[in-house]
């Protein structure tokens, strides 16, 4: 899904009605650090497809929408939802991680979803295992504490020992969210329940959440 560009004519229809959240771009054509942010929007709008609808605003040609958002300096990231700003990043421009955690809160939820500080209550309490689908050499070099590691490419053939015979779930998780998302549902099929972590590894780091890093001791 591409990034939609918004005027005052389609704001309404677009990020008024918009039946799932929204991210606004406020840019302008000679802004050279809008530049920078414009390819990380379009990157997290192809992530999050059907998910967050992201536009872009441009405040000189659309001044009034400008004025209504307050919009100081540009770039400026807002999130709508419902109608109501609910989110905002106003210090520059911002990557990937701190977009994605920005709009974390507001995701629609997925089955067999866990976010990222869910995930870390249950290892606290001994109740899941993370299982790391990455590649072995990404799981060397830093992980989440107590993660197993099992390639992506390997997760249905070794099916079996996702099963929570000791009673604690297995939970899957990638860079970003959406691989670990279809084995989960591709295991369901085959009666494997896991859990997936929204976001990925992505969203377990931007929340600031304990890294483990290097090989095991």
């Amino acid at each position: 899904m591409s990034v939609v560009v918004v005027t005052e004519a389609t704001f309404e229809s677009e990020v008024l009605r918009s039946e799932i959240p929204v991210l606004i771009d406020f840019h302008a054509d000679w802004c050279q650090p809008c530049k920078q942010q414009t390819p990380i929007v379009e990157d997290v709008a192809r992530e999050l497809q059907g998910q967050v609808k992201c536009v872009k605003i441009d405040v000189d040609k659309n001044p009034r929408i400008a004025a209504s958002f307050r919009v100081q300096s540009i770039p400026q990231l807002f999130v709508v939802e419902a109608g109501q700003v609910v989110a905002q990043h106003d210090q520059g421009v911002a990557d990937k991680r701190a977009i994605l955690r920005l709009l974390q809160p507001f995701l629609p939820r997925g089955a067999n979803e866990i976010k990222p500080p869910e995930l870390a209550q249950l290892l606290q309490q001994k109740r899941a295992v993370p299982v790391d689908i990455r590649d072995v050499m990404a799981f060397g070099r830093y992980r989440i504490p107590g993660a197993v590691s099992l390639p992506a490419a390997e997760v249905l053939a070794r099916s079996v020992e996702l099963q929570p015979r000791d009673g604690r779930l297995r939970v899957l998780y990638a860079r970003s969210g959406d691989e670990a998302r279809d084995l989960a549902t591709a295991l369901e099929k085959q009666g494997v329940q896991v859990g997936w972590l929204a976001g990925g590894f992505l969203h377990w780091e931007a929340d600031g959440l304990t890294v483990e890093r290097g090989a095991r001791p």
